[in-house]
Order: C-alpha cells, then structure tokens, then sequence
C-alpha cells in the first residue's frame, strides 16, 4: 500500500495566513493569538493538553483524535521548530515542546544549518538540508510503511505541493480570524482545484474543515 504524504489540521486564518509576522521564542506563531485560532481543537475532547475532563465530541473532535492515525514520520520547516534564523547559537534549546513532544515518531526539520540529531521522550529529530523529494524519502523510510505528516509551516506546505508530493490535505480556516500578513499558505483554496478534489464541512465551533485529495 503506497505511504501518502498528508497536512493534517493545519490551521489557517480567514484570508489564509498559518502564522502571522514576528515570531519569537514567546510568540511562536507570531502576532497570530493560537488560543483564538486552535480554539476548535482545543475545545475537543480529545485534545492532548486537556487538563479537565469533558470537552467537545463530534466533527472537530474527530479530526483532534485522528492526528497520529497511521503516521510513522513527521516533515516540518525550521519555523516551525523553533524561531532562530541563520547558524544555531544555541543547541541547548530543543524545540517548543519541552521534554515530551506530541509528534512520537521520528520528526523531520528541513533547514540549511544542520546540527546533530536528538531524541525528547520517543521522539527523535533529523536536521536535513535537501529538497523537498528526498527528504521525503528518508522520512518513508523511517515511517516503516505509515504515512509521513506534513506538518507546515505555510512555506513548507507549498514547497511540497509545488513539487507535486501532497496526497491529501485538511486545512481548518478560522473565518473569525483575519490576519493580513505573516506565513501564508494560499489567497484561496481555489488554487489548489487543478490538482485535487475538495470538501469544505462546516463545523458548529466556526471553523470550515477544507479536505483536500489527489484527482
């Protein structure tokens, strides 16, 4: 069975920003306030970070809890790791996630100023400078038959769909946040129509789930 390449509750404002400008260690997402744009996923039962019981069931908490169905490897930008730009000046600093990261599989950073592989819980990160085809190719291998997660940033995300590697994607756009610059993954879906199918499914916390799939 072929192992896809899947983005997966990737979260983008109204006009179509995944992060907004000034990232910093205090403000990973940058002007973006992630409380209000990942309010729906944190709302659900099935949340990672929940500390009390209850939560939300249905549409939104489907796609919370289906986040690490069958994935065996994860892709990210070096944004997403963390803010530092340029050559490392800290390997102290690990990544925002602290000693436990969500990913548990071997996770992929894409950046031009490598530095050693290390391990967080059951998570090990590869520092890989290569084009978008290989590095999905180590990915594969280490996925061990499961799926690779896209997991972004917005400039990651297109330079996989520019190479032709996605397979399926599922974007949640907060209609009720507007961002007007930052990391931006598309004007409009629209773009994406020549190469895939699309489902938009409104959910009752406000968010449109945006499905996308290979024609």
């Amino acid at each position: 069975m072929d192992q896809l390449l899947r983005v997966m509750n990737f979260n983008v404002s109204r006009d179509g920003f995944g992060a907004g400008e000034n990232q910093s260690l205090e403000r990973p997402f940058g002007h973006a306030d992630p409380g209000t744009m990942f309010a729906w996923a944190g709302a659900t039962a099935s949340w990672p970070n929940r500390t009390d019981p209850g939560g939300t069931r249905g549409l939104d908490d489907y796609f919370t809890r289906d986040f690490a169905n069958n994935i065996g490897a994860e892709i990210m930008g070096r944004n997403k790791f963390g803010p530092q730009r340029g050559p490392w000046q800290d390997l102290d600093w690990q990544g925002w996630w602290g000693d436990e990261p969500p990913f548990h599989t071997p996770v992929f950073v894409m950046t031009h100023h490598l530095r050693p592989s290390f391990t967080l819980s059951d998570t090990t990160f590869h520092f890989v400078d290569a084009d978008p085809a290989a590095v999905l190719a180590r990915a594969r291998d280490a996925a061990e038959g499961k799926d690779v997660r896209l997991g972004g940033g917005a400039a990651t995300i297109r330079e996989f769909l520019d190479a032709d590697l996605v397979d399926t994607l599922h974007v949640a756009v907060s209609d009720s946040v507007e961002l007007g610059s930052g990391s931006r993954l598309w004007e409009s879906p629209d773009e994406l129509l020549d190469r895939f199918h699309l489902e938009v499914v409104p959910s009752p916390s406000g968010v449109r789930h945006h499905l996308f799939w290979r024609k």
